[in-house]
């Protein structure tokens, strides 16, 4: 985790320029000017012009197409997971406050059940629909740099006249699978929920389909600008809004007494789904940030993970607005 944030510290560097004649007179590969541009090696044993790999191929140190064929790390796996219940997260919630129901009960239950089952399918398809297609294993490249993100903006300008376009993916398929992801989430949704929600829950059901029309484009554009700046960080946003929810969650309530808060989250089914859900992203968070490397010290670690339920609860009689007096 550290090299990580290493990497996306350290300011990138250009590989210095080499030629851009074609390559295809020479059976010598040469280098080609900026990060980010590559040669394909053409059936005739000879060098293309240095431009953007295909899709699924980057660049090495020598300016070849390389074909991505590495697996991905931990890290990238629980990326991956974390966008997908980044959107399961966000359904939960629009359902839980466009039903207005304080309970789990019945209709709502289900609602909440076929949600998940539509992020299952999601994730699950595409998974199968990435190389190799049909299998449960993914090939691709390892992120090396945070501008590996962001290839858009190394297109190099050899001897500053015309640009050198070498767009390309060379996290793949990391930036991708989320787009076919929240593309996959959102058919789903339009195809299965509106049934469901029409014969079980035909008052409110239609509104949590209806928010989720705008929360997963936005996700997708807030992938498309920020998806290396989420990679490098959601191991702590996960961390940080798992304990600010869970804040939330026990503010909300009219009753702030210890007892009270103890009794309703062991009582009531729905506070203690909410308080376990609180608890499993707050595990998910330590998991990606210590990626498990030191297994003893880092699985003690997760019996931490009650303590910001168990702060609050202790300490919520001394922030009592009533007993702060203004002098």
């Amino acid at each position: 985790m550290w090299n990580r944030l290493t990497l996306f510290l350290y300011p990138c560097v250009t590989i210095a320029f080499g030629g851009d004649e074609p390559a295809s007179n020479y059976g010598t590969l040469f280098q080609c000017p900026g990060l980010y541009c590559g040669r394909q090696l053409l059936s005739n044993g000879t060098w293309s012009n240095c431009g953007a790999c295909p899709r699924g191929f980057r660049a090495n140190a020598s300016s070849a197409c390389v074909k991505c064929i590495d697996s991905p790390f931990l890290y990238d796996w629980l990326y991956l997971g974390f966008m997908a219940l980044l959107v399961l997260v966000f359904h939960l919630i629009c359902i839980d406050f466009t039903a207005k129901r304080k309970d789990f009960k019945g209709s709502v239950l289900l609602i909440h059940i076929c949600a998940a089952l539509e992020i299952v399918t999601a994730s699950s398809a595409t998974i199968l629909l990435s190389e190799p297609i049909g299998t449960l294993k993914v090939h691709s490249c390892h992120v090396v740099k945070f501008s590996d993100w962001y290839t858009l903006l190394y297109n190099p300008t050899p001897n500053y006249e015309d640009i050198l376009y070498c767009t390309q993916e060379a996290v793949f398929p990391l930036y991708t699978m989320v787009f076919m992801y929240l593309v996959l989430c959102l058919l789903l949704m339009l195809l299965i929920r509106p049934w469901i929600a029409n014969i079980i829950f035909p008052k409110h059901g239609k509104m949590s389909i209806y928010a989720a029309l705008y929360f997963i484009p936005i996700l997708a554009l807030i992938q498309a600008l920020f998806g290396g700046l989420i990679y490098y960080s959601y191991p702590y946003i996960t961390i940080i809004l798992s304990v600010v929810s869970n804040a939330v969650h026990f503010a909300y309530k009219e009753n702030q007494t210890i007892q009270f808060l103890i009794t309703d989250s062991i009582t009531d089914g729905r506070n203690m789904m909410i308080l376990v859900g609180h608890w499993l992203l707050h595990a998910y968070g330590i998991a990606a940030v210590t990626e498990f490397e030191d297994p003893i010290l880092h699985l003690s670690l997760l019996a931490l993970v009650p303590f910001p339920a168990i702060f609050y609860i202790l300490t919520v009689r001394f922030t009592d607005p009533i007993k702060v007096h203004v002098e």
